[in-house]
């Protein structure tokens, strides 16, 4: 997912940098999602990391 489409999503940047910590002016820079601020995104908002991140995160296939 691009930042970007993660900040719509929010409500954001605003949002999304109040739950994360940060300035709300950081995610509009992001060039990716960066890889720590996904469990707390996950937790969040319910977006699952696999889908911020599809580069880093794989979904467990059920067994």
């Amino acid at each position: 997912m691009k930042p970007r489409d993660l900040i719509a999503r929010v409500g954001g940047p605003s949002v999304l940098g109040k739950a994360l910590g940060v300035k709300h002016s950081t995610p509009i820079l992001w060039k990716e999602i960066p890889a720590h601020h996904c469990p707390v995104i996950e937790r969040e908002f319910g977006i699952p990391r696999e889908e911020l991140r599809p580069d880093l995160f794989r979904r467990e296939a059920a067994e």
